[in-house]
């Protein structure tokens, strides 16, 4: 939802923007294949009933839904990611990255599809042009994977430990899925701050579910 918000802002400024996914695993320590569901994973990691937590993911999904997307939690099929995002570095080299990413987004959360599994990934790289047999090579050995881990490294650095976390000019952090006029008005601020302030003397953007303040 932060990522439609945010594309939805960037199209109500007259400024040019160059938007980069980078990678991150909210959990790399998850099997590819697991044997609980979304709910339980809820439950355990924040302490909340399965009640609960079917409750939330209902709330997200009545959200999502006021974006125009589509969230299926019922089906959702939790696995290790770092295969998929290995995909979209490759994609990235070839210009594909946005592509990518949205159509592993879309099957993840909306097809119910496993994200983890090999097979299912290159049926999601033929989906937005990447060769078959390249991308089969890929997946099989450790290509991508330090630029993977170098992503991690860097978000570590910056001391991200959630999603969604948008950085711009790494100087400037908003966190959260914001409102499309909070993303609007923070930009806005960001651009006219860039233009009439040395880089020294900026402070940074940081927002949470409460809004953003330079």
């Amino acid at each position: 939802m932060g990522k439609r918000r945010l594309e939805d802002a960037l199209n109500q400024l007259e400024h040019p923007v160059n938007v980069v996914y980078r990678c991150f695993e909210l959990d790399p320590t998850v099997e590819r294949d697991v044997g609980y569901n979304i709910y339980e994973k809820l439950s355990q990691k924040y302490g909340m009933s399965i009640d609960e937590a079917k409750a939330t993911c209902k709330n997200m999904e009545k959200t999502a839904r006021e974006e125009d997307l589509d969230f299926r939690f019922d089906t959702l099929v939790l696995t290790n990611t770092f295969d998929a995002h290995r995909l979209t570095m490759f994609a990235k080299n070839h210009g594909l990255m946005k592509e990518m990413t949205e159509r592993i987004l879309r099957a993840f959360y909306t097809e119910s599809k496993h994200i983890g599994d090999h097979a299912t990934l290159l049926e999601l790289a033929t989906d937005v042009g990447l060769n078959r047999d390249q991308v089969a090579e890929m997946l099989a050995g450790n290509a991508m994977s330090d630029q993977v881990r170098a992503d991690q490294q860097e978000a570590q650095n910056y001391g991200i430990r959630s999603i969604p976390f948008f950085l711009i000019n790494k100087k400037y952090a908003i966190t959260g899925a914001q409102q499309t006029e909070t993303f609007v008005q923070t930009l806005q601020q960001i651009i006219e701050k860039d233009n009439l302030s040395s880089a020294s003397n900026l402070n940074g953007a940081v927002c949470d579910e409460n809004g953003c303040e330079l």
